[in-house]
Parts: C-alpha cells; structure tokens; sequence
C-alpha cells in the first residue's frame, strides 16, 4: 500500500536557496539508492516553515531509503539547515 511521508521544518529564510539545491539533491541521492519514490514535493507554509512531501510505493520502500540514506551526506546537508523538524507516515486508504 502506498505511503506518503510528510516532514515539516523550520529554516532560516536566507537559507531558502540552498535548502532547495539540498533538497533536490537528498531526492536524486534516494531514487539512486532504492526504488519505489514517487512524486516530490517542497513546499512552505511562510518563509520560515516548510513542508517536504514524498510518496512512496510501499512500506517496505520507505524502510530500504531510511536504512540507505539517513546518514547520507545528502541528508545531513540538507538537514543541517532545518530546525524543529518532525516527520509523519500516512498510509493511503483512498485515491480519487
């Protein structure tokens, strides 16, 4: 069943450049990896809060990129710039 992760953070605005070349990175880095990412997505609430959503196709995928990445360089650089981050798993029931 697919799984959409939600990760929201804080950064400081002038990072907002940068958070945004690490975050694509930090994507190319887990779809190098491991299969089963889907859809991406970056986005912000103000210029302080941030939201990344990624889709996966399953569990299993999501378990395989967190074991493979987590302690990538990609992640930590990309991580570096975020503060009060906080991630949560939503599995897909519907899709209309």
């Amino acid at each position: 069943m697919p799984l959409i992760t939600v990760t929201r953070f804080q950064i400081d605005p002038a990072d907002a450049e940068q958070l945004r070349a690490r975050h694509a990175a930090l994507v190319a880095a887990t779809r190098a990896a491991v299969p089963g990412l889907g859809e991406v997505w970056l986005g912000r609430v103000d210029d302080e809060h941030w939201a990344g959503i990624w889709r996966w196709d399953s569990a299993a995928s999501l378990a395989a990129a967190r074991q493979a990445v987590a302690g990538s360089p990609e992640a930590a650089a990309a991580f570096a710039l975020t503060r009060e981050a906080g991630a949560e798993d939503f599995e897909i029931l519907d899709e209309h």
